[in-house]
């Protein structure tokens, strides 16, 4: 799994020229599942793990600008995008090649437990919609953006 972690001042969604998603402070999360996300109990794993990861990691900023608080520390909401072009492999010709991201049948469940599990965190979460065209507006904030693999 590849996230793309960015903190956004405002995020926004829309399929169709209809906002489906739209937070003010907070993350935009572009979320890929690659072939190695198959077995369920490691994918159950990764997602806790990246979950975790993504609502304790401080890349708000406290009162002296340094950044040292999380999404649960400033009540920060989220919005998780699928994006299987972060499994894009570049190396060979000018096409990118998409074979290593994971099929839609195992990616869609995974993107909707990760988003599922940010909730229960704590973090409030909204999503795109799972093989759509989307419009997605990221008004980023710093610019702060983190990759993060599991």
């Amino acid at each position: 799994m590849r996230l793309i972690l960015q903190r956004v001042s405002r995020g926004r969604v829309s399929v169709a020229g209809q906002a489906i998603a739209e937070i003010n402070a907070g993350v935009v999360i572009l979320f890929g599942a690659g072939q190695a996300d198959t077995d369920s109990r490691l994918a159950e794993e990764r997602l806790l793990y990246l979950a975790e990861k993504v609502a304790h990691l401080r890349i708000f900023e406290d009162e002296h600008g340094l950044m040292n608080r999380s999404l649960l520390d400033v009540g920060a909401a989220a919005i998780v995008v699928s994006q299987f072009t972060l499994f894009a492999d570049t190396r060979k010709g000018r096409r990118p090649s998409f074979t290593d991201a994971a099929p839609p049948e195992i990616a869609r469940p995974l993107v909707d437990r990760f988003a599922a599990l940010l909730g229960t965190l704590g973090v409030p979460t909204q999503t795109g919609q799972f093989g759509a065209h989307m419009l997605v507006e990221i008004d980023n904030d710093g610019p702060v953006t983190i990759w993060l693999e599991r």
